[in-house]
């Protein structure tokens, strides 16, 4: 039964005694922030991190690839027993586990080390993020619910605009483990704060199976070719921005010999612009078909990539003015796939979320894997990046919507 909160507007579909409906906003987009302030907060300390540990950059990269390949580990494991056991407990074992790891990563004392803590801290953050998107669709409905995605989407860019210039902050007075002790205190404070959540999923919606069976509703999600095609398409754009978080402190540092400080600001810049994007989809639900929007997302993330690959190896400036559109679509992208993926599912949701979730998270990890092949001009080899992706991606949509799949909301 749909219960209002007696002192929020917000209707939720299970309410939350001690959070209230604001509050579980504000909970979920804190999850939401665990990715962009586990990869972010640390960027501008990498260049440093291979003097320190007497390591090649590809081998530093290595705790950015290896984080977001365990993270869709996390996501897949995760979504599908949250399914079966409910949120809540899943979801404190994933926090202890991302902040037991990020107090480990504090500790290192090899590269080694480093990679196999972050691989732990990446498995509870996978859990995490599979957990709260399931939380969306398990507690709002219609626009609110699109409404509410893009909030969560709004607020969680503000942790890639924060993170690189708090990291270069931190660096000017420590050194880089204090980031992680930084992630330690914002996992310990989520946890207490899920202490205080309410189960979302109740006993008669769980799944019954046993654990390889609650693992095989991926597989039943996944068989629906709409939804498994459109979620390709969407998440291929994932691939190019993790590409240039991966590269960016070596082509501002590196290549235009910018300091930290001035690179986090660069790198703050074009993370602002991304919470328009969320706002930009929430002004068009009405305006534009699902279909006119795709296209002009897709559109411009093709410009960007040859603005990139033609104009952005001339000067920061440049190169910062040519990537903002490719943010700006991204973001807008995300919130705006979501609510098409979710509104595929009537249940089995925590395995639609992980896979939603896991698909961007591997392809993300392909894109910082190509960024950190031994590139002759790193800005060419982002522009390159970006235009086979988006190429990729029209062409897979072209087919899709050619295709007998059916996907709710696009293809009806």
């Amino acid at each position: 039964m749909v219960k209002k909160d007696k002192t929020q507007s917000t209707i939720l579909l299970m309410p939350q005694k001690h959070l209230g409906s604001t509050g579980l906003i504000l909970f979920i987009s804190l999850m939401g922030m665990f990715i962009p302030l586990s990869i972010d907060l640390y960027l501008p300390a990498m260049p440093t991190m291979t003097n320190y540990f007497k390591a090649t950059s590809a081998m530093v990269n290595l705790t950015l690839i290896a984080f977001y390949l365990f993270f869709a580990v996390g996501i897949i494991l995760f979504g599908p027993l949250s399914d079966k056991h409910g949120r809540k407990p899943i979801l404190i074992f994933c926090l202890s586990l991302y902040t037991v790891g990020s107090i480990a990563s504090a500790l290192s004392m090899s590269i080694y080390q480093l990679i196999l803590f972050r691989i732990i801290q990446s498995l509870g953050a996978g859990g995490v993020m599979a957990i709260s998107t399931a939380l969306v669709k398990d507690c709002f409905s219609g626009k609110l619910k699109s409404k509410v995605l893009a909030v969560v989407q709004a607020m969680g860019v503000i942790a890639p605009m924060v993170a690189p210039i708090a990291g270069a902050a931190i660096l000017r007075v420590a050194e880089w483990r204090d980031t992680f002790w930084v992630l330690a205190l914002i996992g310990s404070l989520t946890l207490i704060t899920a202490l205080m959540f309410q189960e979302t999923l109740p006993k008669a919606k769980r799944y019954s199976g046993n654990l390889e069976g609650s693992l095989k509703r991926l597989l039943v999600v996944g068989k629906n070719v709409g939804f498994s095609a459109f979620l390709f398409v969407a998440a291929m754009l994932a691939a190019p921005y993790m590409a240039y978080v991966a590269m960016s402190s070596y082509i501002y540092q590196n290549h235009f010999s910018l300091n930290a400080q001035t690179y986090s600001f660069f790198f703050a810049v074009n993370s602002a612009l991304a919470i328009l994007g969320p706002v930009i989809y929430i002004r068009s639900i009405g305006k534009l078909s699902a279909r006119t929007f795709s296209w002009c997302c897709f559109g411009v993330a093709l410009v960007s990539g040859f603005c990139i690959l033609l104009l952005g190896n001339q000067s920061p400036l440049i190169f910062l003015i040519s990537y903002l559109p490719f943010t700006l679509v991204e973001s807008a992208i995300r919130p705006f796939s979501t609510n098409i993926l979710l509104d595929q599912q009537s249940e089995d949701i925590g395995s639609a979320s992980s896979l939603i979730n896991a698909v961007h998270t591997i392809l993300g990890s392909i894109g910082m894997a190509l960024g950190s092949l031994a590139w002759i001009n790193m800005v060419h080899g982002l522009g390159i990046i970006m235009i086979s992706s988006s190429l990729i991606a029209v062409t897979v949509w072209i087919i899709l919507l050619h295709s007998k799949a059916i996907v709710n909301g696009i293809k009806d």
